[in-house]
This record gives structure tokens, sequence and C-alpha cells, in this order.
């Protein structure tokens, strides 16, 4: 999924819209304390250039298809492998498939890789190409996939041991109500105190739907604002150069048009469901410029529209909650105008931004236990928007405590 020079930052607010027949907003909590003080704290980041430290076997980490930080402050990784290395000469080195990087990369926060598995051929189903990736409570690592014919989510051992498949690879046309396969899917979450996973579903399909963990059965599924399986669209699906092929995504059906009425169904892809800590579930919308939150059993709640002048692949491309117990902010990646927005998760106000010059097309991230933030992008090697970053595919922005 390589797309091509961002646009430029545009300095629109953030509206939303609240839905005032909806009393779950009522539970919606409020801000979160500082750390130390006791007060208010709007998070502020500064990039850490020392991570990660270099890799071993003078690999190259290709694009990141997904991001996650597990309960012991490992960041884990999921990258498509280039099919190179490059040594301290800057010599290029064509690699076997066994000899390229593998796809899942575990590191600790100190940016040492401690482990890696996983590549094309690794098990039967493994996605043609690599994206979502999540580690649950117990350790076990999460991955989909978004090429034609993924239509899967995969479940490993912290040590590459498969568990579970949810769907199977195909290319039977889209179907939003059958629940035998996935379609594309591109975010994965694990409820592990309820034993469910949510995954956005994704890049040929339009909805979110929640598994068993632990056996894969379907449990229930929606649509935008919460629309049943059946009343989701099935467009006709793209062909020749308009199709999604690998490491390559093209837009199905027509962008937001800024100023428009608010889209009744989810555009493709959708891009990321996370769960909030007092139960709400927040589905980024990508090419919608929006985030919409719902209950768990998918009632809809609220919509957070942001910098909705964006155009193309959209401004919300993945989304974390801040630490600390009413998680106040929301931080959301924007690969367009290359920026992450500090949104007040109360309403939505937008406070602050960070990482311009160092973002190309940010793709996954998540926060450590201390609130120091970890992006993947999919932008490739090039410079960066004001020529500051390191054109790193994942990088670290560390928690300024005020």
């Amino acid at each position: 999924m390589r797309f091509g020079a961002a646009r430029g930052y545009a300095a629109t607010a953030v509206a939303i819209v609240l839905i005032a027949a909806t009393c779950g907003l009522a539970a919606t909590p409020g801000p979160a304390t500082g750390a130390r003080s006791g007060e208010r704290v709007i998070p502020r980041y500064v990039n850490d250039p020392s991570w990660p430290k270099p890799f071993p076997n003078d690999w190259v980490i290709g694009q990141i298809g997904g991001l996650a930080v597990d309960s012991h402050d490992h960041i884990w990784v999921l990258q498509r492998a280039l099919p190179y290395s490059v040594d301290q000469q800057g010599r290029k080195h064509e690699l076997a498939l066994p000899e390229r990087m593998p796809a899942v990369l575990e590191f600790d926060a100190a940016g040492r890789m401690l482990r890696s598995w996983g590549r094309q051929g690794y098990v039967p189903d493994w996605p043609q190409s690599e994206h979502a990736l999540w580690v649950d409570k117990a350790g076990n690592v999460w991955i989909g996939g978004n090429a034609p014919g993924d239509r899967q989510v995969l479940e490993f051992t912290a040590d590459g041991r498969q568990l579970l498949e949810i769907g199977h690879p195909t290319h039977a046309p889209r179907d939003n109500a059958d629940t035998s396969m996935l379609g594309e899917p591109a975010g994965i979450e694990v409820d592990s105190v309820a034993h469910e996973v949510y995954i956005a579903d994704g890049y040929l399909n339009s909805r979110v739907v929640v598994f068993d963990s632990d056996t894969g059965k379907f449990k229930r599924g929606w649509g935008a604002y919460g629309i049943a399986l059946r009343e989701i669209a099935n467009p006709p699906e793209p062909t020749g150069d308009a199709a999604s092929t690998v490491g390559h995504y093209m837009r199905e059906g027509p962008d937001y048009v800024p100023g428009e009425p608010p889209e009744k169904q989810f555009r493709t892809p959708v891009h990321c469901v996370h769960l909030s800590a007092s139960g709400y579930v927040y589905v980024c919308d990508r090419r919608n410029d929006r985030i919409q939150v719902f209950d768990k059993q998918g009632k809809f709640v609220r919509e957070i529209m942001v910098h909705r002048e964006t155009q193309a692949n959209g401004s919300v491309w993945t989304l974390n909650f801040s630490r600390g117990p009413r998680q106040e902010y929301l931080l959301v990646a924007d690969g367009i105008n290359q920026r992450i927005w500090v949104l007040r998760r109360r309403d939505g106000a937008e406070v602050s931004s960070f990482g311009a010059g160092y973002l190309h097309s940010v793709h996954a991230a998540g926060l450590d236990s201390r609130g120091n933030y970890y992006i993947g992008d999919v932008g490739g090697d090039g410079d960066r928007e004001g020529g500051a970053g390191s054109g790193k595919s994942i990088q670290k922005f560390v928690l300024q405590h005020q």
C-alpha cells in the first residue's frame, strides 16, 4: 500500500458531530489527570533518533503493515519484506525469500530486536500483503492481510506457532453479510476479558465484525451508524488497473467531497478498530475523515470529524488513546497531512499536533505504558516534508513530562 506525495497541512479545526439521542454520550469519560501534577496535561512528544537500533544481517525494513505494544512494553511490528539488504558501504545485496527480513519483529523499548519470524509461505494461509497486528493479554500475536484473496486473520503464539484462523483465502466476490470469510482486514483488537476479537474489515468489505477469540465463532457485526450487515452496500469490485494489487491500494468508489453530508456507509478501507477503557468501540473510517464510536453491541454513539478538507486516502489512518485512567486524548495518525493530531476525546477538539518533518504516510501506531508513541510508515524512505525526518519506517516519539 504505497501512496504518492502527501497533501499539504491544513489548519482547519476538527469538528465533531454528536447524536443527541444517544444516552451513551453521558458515559463518555471526561478529562484525565497528569501523571505527576494531578492537572490536565496535553501530550507533547519529541522524536528519538536513536530508535530503533541497527538491524542484524544488514536487513532493510519495508512498509509497515501493523504495529502494537504488548503488556511488557515490547513493540511488535508487521512489515512487508524487501528483497535486498544494504551493507555498511551502502551496497545492495539481493536476497532469496528465506534470507529476507522476517515479517514479524519484536523490539524492546530501547530499540533492540528481540525476536523475528514469519514470511510468505511461513504457514499455508500467510497473507499476500501483511496488514494489521495485535498482541493480546496472553502474548499471542494476531495478523491480517489486505491483498486480493486475503480474507483471513491468523493468531500465533509469541514465537510463531499458529493457533487459530478466522476466515480463509478466497477470491469470492465481496459480501458484507457473509461471516464465513473476511474482506481484506485492516485492523484488529482483542478484548481478552470478553474473549472477543474485533476486526476492521476492511479494504474489500466495509464493516466491523466480532468473533470469539478462542474458537473463531462469529458473534456480531455492523456497518456505519450501526447498520446491520445485510444493509451494507456491496458495490462491484474494481477490475484491471483499478483493482487492488499486492503492495498497492487503489481507492474504490468516489472520494469524499468537502462540504457534502456525511456518508451513510463506511468508505473502504475501514482501517482500524480500538476499544476504550470505558468500553466504547472506536472505528477509523479513513476516507470519510471521521471516527465513529459505538458500544460493544454495535449501537452508534457519535462521530468525530477530523480535518474534513482532506481528500484522497483520508485523514484517519489509525488512532490511540492517551495513557491515564480516563484516556482524555486521542492521538490520530494522518498519512495524508503527515501529522499526528491530538484531539480531546470528550468533544473531539484538536488541541495540538506533532510529527511534522518525520512522517510520510504514517500507517500504524501504539503507546507503551509510559505514554511513548511508536509509529509505522508505508511511505518508503524518501525525504519527509520539511526535511527533518530520517526516512525511517518505524520511529519512537518520547512523551515529555511537564
